[in-house]
């Protein structure tokens, strides 16, 4: 196998503003600050990214977060997924090795996860990554805000699922070259991404394979206000 020097980076964090089961969550206030914000602080702390960028879709978010510190584009409001939106970024970019999509509501994300991730893509042969961890409850199964990950013995997924026994624990941050992330939004949604609401599954579709980076660790993701009151009941902190 041989590896390659990967030398530019790039960390996308698609902010829409809209989300449909926690309307403006990325603003939602975590510490002091946007969510969105405390997502791009952790990422800062990535030490194989070179760029972060945050992807937004409405004048709202820009005026919320202009006075921080970190690089804004505007996307347009109309895209499906994240992902969509990470590729439309990309594409105003000439020169990118490795693109990573965060996700706006993992303002606990640990910086480390997100460098093993990038660090997989120097097998040239991986084309998207994701990270998949072996903490999951038996509570964890009927719930669907936590995605399960089904994996092949050489740890390349095979399935995802909102309902379901697994062994794995999806946490929605993935790797791409440039060309599968623009090769992968050139797909029509699937019947399984539609159904399931995982856009992940336009890939396995479509026979893109996902090498999965997997962890002992967890992710504290804020998908609804119920996750949200949850953490504060922890006493979460960043």
């Amino acid at each position: 196998m041989m590896l390659v020097d990967l030398s530019n980076n790039i960390g996308v964090i698609p902010a829409r503003l809209h989300s449909t089961r926690f309307p403006k969550k990325i603003l939602t206030d975590i510490n002091g600050k946007p969510m969105v914000i405390c997502t791009a602080e952790q990422v800062s702390k990535v030490k194989n990214l070179d760029r972060i960028i945050i992807a937004i879709d409405s004048d709202e978010t820009y005026q919320a977060l202009k006075d921080f510190d970190y690089e804004l584009m505007m996307t347009s409001e109309k895209h499906e997924s994240g992902t969509d939106r990470v590729a439309e970024v990309i594409k105003y970019i000439k020169s990118a090795d490795i693109v990573i999509n965060i996700q706006a509501d993992e303002p606990f994300i640990d910086p480390e996860l997100i460098d093993r991730l990038i660090e997989v893509h120097c097998d040239p042969t991986i084309e998207m990554s994701t990270l998949v961890s072996t903490r999951i409850t038996v509570e964890d199964y009927d719930n669907e805000s936590v995605v399960k990950a089904f994996l092949d013995e050489s740890n390349f997924a095979t399935d995802f699922k909102r309902r379901s026994v697994a062994r794995y624990k999806h946490l929605g941050i993935y790797g791409f070259t440039k060309k599968s992330l623009l090769d992968f939004i050139s797909l029509e949604q699937t019947v399984n991404e539609k159904g399931r609401n995982l856009e992940q599954m336009r890939a396995l579709d479509n026979g893109i394979k996902i090498k999965a980076v997997l962890t002992d660790k967890d992710s504290l993701s804020i998908n609804t206000l119920d996750d949200l009151l949850h953490i504060s009941k922890k006493g979460g902190v960043l």
